[in-house]
């Protein structure tokens, strides 16, 4: 059974204080907070959204502050970047705003295209890169307009402790398509218009150690519930253990570790982040699940307040 995702449906990192990772992903990078959760297997630690201004798969990262934490080393069975799209000609646009915020940039060049590479407030190490790809962003804020605006993941870069195995499992096991090797990486692209290049670091890092600043996971796509059955058995032929089916409110998920180290996880697309707030408001209140909703009062006692800035330029 020949079987091929779209490309990452979102990736998972871990921060540090949750208002400075707020004010980072939607003031400075003028993403939306488009759902203000809890991670589901620990209820006291916030679980932030954030994307376009609907939230399509492709444009979504997520994150798991936890202030106070250790801060990890990023590292071998890790995303190693998560990478940003703009459109094209964009970049010195956010060169001179990164700088403006007091980010440190630096400039790298992989496969012909320039990126820009920075950290944010808790050491995730990101980049943006300008491309045709995709539609612009609907989503104008804190002076960011569509015409430079983040349009959604540009991908990412993958450090394994198996790096021709992990690009067989992208290749022969998800319809990556290889597109060649430049130096010390390998690239493969998937077919959707957001969150489709990946590429594999060669050269060996430092083991990963999980904290603050590191990635948890990446997701890639499955286009629904009988999509994702199907996946659960093709990996499993592919000698892979994934999980049962886990339902994040949003999306459901299996997960499964890969031969290079890093956690996989397929979501998929439907039901999205509409399911249980209006498009208009997404984010701007704190939604739980149903099972735990009976907990609030005792759940939000135990978050740290945050103030969310999360209007669209015009509805200030």
């Amino acid at each position: 059974m020949a079987k091929a995702t779209a490309g990452i449906h979102h990736i998972t990192a871990i921060v540090g204080d949750p208002q400075e990772n707020l004010d980072f992903y939607t003031e400075v990078l003028g993403l939306r907070l488009v759902k203000q959760t809890v991670n589901f297997d620990d209820p006291g630690t916030y679980h932030f959204y954030f994307g376009n201004e609907e939230g399509e798969p492709g444009t979504i990262m997520t994150v798991f502050p936890w202030a106070g934490a250790p801060q990890g080393r990023i590292g071998t069975g890790q995303v190693g970047i998560t990478s940003f799209v703009v459109p094209e000609h964009a970049l010195d646009y956010w060169e001179a705003r990164l700088r403006d915020f007091d980010v440190e940039v630096t400039k790298e060049t992989r496969f012909q295209e320039d990126f820009l590479q920075f950290d944010d407030p808790h050491g995730l190490r990101l980049e943006i890169v300008a491309r045709e790809d995709g539609n612009p962003s609907t989503w104008e804020s804190n002076g960011v307009t569509s015409e430079h605006a983040i349009k959604g993941f540009g991908g990412a870069v993958l450090c394994t402790a198996a790096p021709y195995k992990t690009a067989e499992l992208l290749e022969r096991g998800m319809g990556f398509k290889k597109e060649g090797q430049e130096n010390d990486y390998l690239r493969f692209r998937s077919s959707g218009a957001f969150g489709n290049v990946i590429d594999i670091k060669l050269s060996a890092s430092p083991r990963g150690e999980m904290g603050v600043g590191t990635v948890h996971h990446i997701a890639f796509r499955t286009e629904d519930g009988e999509d994702q059955l199907e996946w659960g058995k093709h990996l499993s032929d592919q000698g892979y253990f994934p999980t049962e089916i886990k339902d994040r409110d949003y999306f459901t998920s299996i997960y499964f570790r890969e031969h290079g180290g890093l956690l996989f996880e397929m979501a998929t697309d439907p039901p999205g982040f509409t399911r249980d707030e209006p498009l208009e408001t997404l984010g701007e209140t704190l939604k739980l699940p149903e099972w735990l909703e009976v907990h609030r009062t005792r759940i939000e006692g135990m978050l740290r307040p945050v103030t969310v800035r999360n209007r669209k330029e015009g509805n200030e």
